[in-house]
């Protein structure tokens, strides 16, 4: 009597999510995802991140990207939406200049995600066009003695982002010149008060 031979199982396809798998706690699915994409894009940028990659930290299904956002550039374009909404947060008019950039800076330490996409961004680019940077406020601050008169407020600008991203972007230099962390206390603490007085000393 001759033998079947085994048949091979049949192999899994890749399926979109069911109406019912999408409907399980949405919110939490766009959460899980958007923290495991900015987790991506922090660490490869927009370019070297995968959707897979994306979906396996998120633990979800990676149809869900495409379902709840349209893909990964428009996961990319909500947590620019979603920065956007942080910085209003942030940003109060009402501030001492020093204590305005203090505040971006305690923000870059306490999670610094958003500072390295955003230096990937500017070394090879994103799902975003960025804007130009609103100088109104600063040229305010400029005409309230804030900021002294003889200084460009885009030369302004650009140094106050420099002083933020620096510890995030140039940890190894932190290193060399302070002998400590960049995450450090130390570091945090000695670090926010001379900008304190730089910022200061620019009115």
């Amino acid at each position: 009597m001759k033998e079947k031979a085994p048949q091979e199982p049949p192999k899994k396809t890749r399926r979109a999510p069911a109406p019912a798998e999408r409907k399980i706690d949405p919110e939490r699915s766009r959460r899980l995802l958007l923290d495991a994409a900015m987790d991506e894009f922090a660490e490869k940028g927009f370019a070297g991140a995968r959707v897979q990659d994306i979906a396996d930290r998120a633990g979800l299904n990676k149809q869900l990207i495409s379902y709840y956002f349209g893909g990964k550039e428009g996961l990319y374009r909500e947590l620019h939406q979603q920065w956007l909404r942080r910085e209003e947060t942030i940003a109060d008019p009402a501030l001492p200049l020093d204590e305005l950039i203090v505040r971006y800076l305690d923000e870059t330490f306490a999670d610094p995600r958003p500072t390295r996409l955003n230096l990937w961004n500017g070394l090879t680019g994103g799902a975003v066009e960025p804007e130009p940077e609103d100088l109104s406020g600063l040229r305010r601050r400029q005409a309230d003695g804030e900021l002294a008169g003889e200084l460009d407020p885009a030369a302004a600008m650009l140094l106050f982002m420099s002083l933020v991203s620096a510890p995030v972007a140039m940890p190894h230099v932190v290193r060399q010149l302070f002998g400590v962390e960049a995450d450090s206390p130390e570091f945090r603490e000695h670090y926010t008060e001379q900008v304190r007085r730089i910022v200061r000393h620019l009115a």
